[in-house]
């Protein structure tokens, strides 16, 4: 009967909407718009970083490299605890069971979904690398608010690729799916402190980092909210989202070339402002690639200005067109 309840069981699905996401040609975020259902969940990591997988298992699931998906010693302590209680009171959770359970969009916790849990998290452990289930995790992990997932998580907290994050950033987003509710960035500051710390405490003595990384991740700050994400690339981004709504847009934009677009034209803008001109665009071109390498659709130096419209594109008179060269 358990065979066929096995064989019967699906992999856990995962197909939320994703945020359209914009890259410069260096890979460096350009900017991103959210999801179709309001959420921050950028395209899953094929793998997730170093420092994040240690603190996440330590910090989780200590025998998740072991076990088949369940850890019995866990499950039976649970068991007893919840049989005391006469409810579920304490999951005994691997990763793999917090995997299915978020598969099935964190139902009310009961013994029969808890069953459930355990052979999905066995099916899964016989479809997937550890290493895959560990990303799959990191992607659809809830980390506070509207964000979801380590890349969304690590931009909106960071402002930073999840590849680039301190071990103390790391800590950080390890504990928080614990309790995204409850901390997170913005909202209980101290005990999100004392958590990450205390992570960092059993991540040094593992011997994962030294002495000196120990005392300089235990000095570094806590985001106090969320970030806004970078916004360099405003109607490039917006033209993506309309023609690929929930993808990665990976564009030929020079980013260091974005950015002294946009700081000379903001310049040029507050000197031409003076004269009523008040709004200014510049597309960068190379002519032998054919690609575009900078690209400002619109920039005022009056704010209240409507900066989204993207002159760049807006059809122009004989006369207008011709102005720069009389």
């Amino acid at each position: 009967m358990l065979v066929v309840l096995f064989l019967l069981i699906p992999l856990p699905k995962f197909d939320d909407p994703r945020s359209t996401v914009v890259y410069a040609s260096n890979e460096e975020l350009l900017g991103a718009r959210i999801a179709a259902d309001g959420q921050w969940r950028f395209a899953p990591e094929e793998k997730i970083p170093e420092n994040y997988a240690r603190a996440l298992i330590l910090y989780e699931d200590k025998y998740f490299r072991f076990h088949p998906g369940i850890n019995p010693v866990s499950l039976g302590r649970a068991f007893i605890q919840n049989l005391k209680a006469g409810r579920i009171v304490s999951g005994g959770s691997t990763l793999s069971m917090q995997l299915a359970r978020m598969s099935r969009k964190n139902p009310t916790r009961n013994f029969s979904g808890k069953f459930l849990e355990i052979l999905m998290a066995l099916k899964l452990e016989c479809c997937y690398t550890k290493d895959k289930i560990l990303a799959l995790y990191a992607d659809v992990a809830p980390f506070g608010g509207n964000v979801v997932g380590i890349t969304a998580a690590s931009w909106r907290y960071f402002n930073r690729p999840p590849e680039r994050l301190s071990w103390a950033e790391a800590a950080t987003l390890a504990v928080l799916p614990n309790a995204p509710a409850l901390i997170h960035p913005g909202r209980n500051a101290a005990l999100l402190k004392q958590k990450r710390n205390a992570l960092l405490a059993r991540l040094f003595k593992k011997e994962y980092i030294d002495s000196l990384s120990y005392q300089l991740a235990l000095a570094e700050s806590l985001p106090r909210a969320p970030l806004p994400l970078p916004g360099l690339a405003l109607h490039v981004v917006e033209k993506a989202h309309k023609q690929f709504p929930g993808q990665n847009i990976y564009t030929t934009i020079d980013y260091t070339l974005q950015e002294k677009s946009i700081h000379l034209l903001e310049q040029q803008s507050k000197e031409l402002e003076q004269n009523e001109i008040h709004n200014l665009a510049a597309l960068v071109c190379d002519v032998r690639k054919n690609s575009i390498l900078a690209y400002a659709g619109n920039i005022s130096a009056i704010a209240q200005l409507d900066v989204f419209v993207d002159i760049a594109q807006t059809p122009r008179s004989s006369d207008s067109i011709l102005k720069p060269l009389l």
